[in-house]
């Protein structure tokens, strides 16, 4: 799976999901667009393949990793373990909203919680099982339960076992959810919450807090950390 976005300096211009990352899925945006600087990113390891593609067509390029500076300090004991995509989010976060104290939560295959500090330091963040995760695991784990998707309704408490699934899984993580937000502005009355990730929309409505939905963090954050070694290069 390969996200591809061009941006007009700060405006995303196009975004595009493609099932195959061969390098010659990129060609057309070349045809469209004057491509001059790009930066990739992943979470299961480089595509030698495509970086050379885009190294040989663009004038500066770089693959995101450990190594490479990004405008918000980082206080975390492992920065090499640190996921790509958790980084630019809170890159991206945190240039929405400058100045501001923020969770970020990002409802994908995993659900992670990112704390950044109003100064623009990132403090760290927890890890936990996403919505998708959680029916396999159930499925996959045990010798009875089917395998569940999501569903447009929910139910409070299940009247069968697909339900009870559901239910459990659901509202289980709107309540986890809920209960770091809650957790934080006890601590922290002025904090300000994104909600981000392929399952944000899922979420929204189902939280009793006030968040703010961001789809595109990541392709956000991505494109300020490029323009921000473009300018210091």
């Amino acid at each position: 799976m390969l996200k591809l976005a061009v941006f007009d300096g700060d405006r995303m211009v196009t975004c595009s999901l493609q099932t195959d990352s061969e390098p010659s899925n990129i060609g057309e945006l070349f045809k469209q667009y004057q491509l001059d600087k790009g930066i990739m990113s992943s979470v299961t390891g480089e595509n030698k393949k495509l970086t050379k593609t885009l190294k040989t067509r663009l004038s500066y390029f770089f693959w995101l990793d450990a190594t490479v500076p990004v405008p918000v300090g980082i206080e975390y004991n492992t920065v090499n373990t640190l996921g790509n995509d958790r980084i630019a989010i809170v890159v991206g976060a945190n240039y929405l909203q400058p100045g501001k104290r923020l969770l970020v939560i990002d409802a994908g295959t995993a659900i992670t919680y990112e704390l950044l500090e109003a100064s623009g330091t990132y403090k760290g963040g927890n890890i936990s099982p996403g919505l998708t995760t959680r029916f396999r695991s159930l499925n996959q784990f045990t010798n009875q339960l089917p395998l569940v998707k999501e569903q447009p309704d929910v139910p409070f408490i299940g009247t069968d076992t697909e339900s009870a699934i559901m239910a459990g899984v659901v509202n289980g993580i709107a309540y986890e959810m809920d209960g770091y937000i809650d957790a934080l502005k006890e601590k922290y009355n002025d904090i300000f919450v994104y909600l981000t990730g392929g399952h944000a929309f899922y979420f929204e409505k189902r939280l009793k807090n006030r968040i703010f939905v961001a789809p595109n963090l990541v392709l956000i954050g991505l494109n300020r950390i490029l323009e921000y070694n473009a300018k210091n290069n």
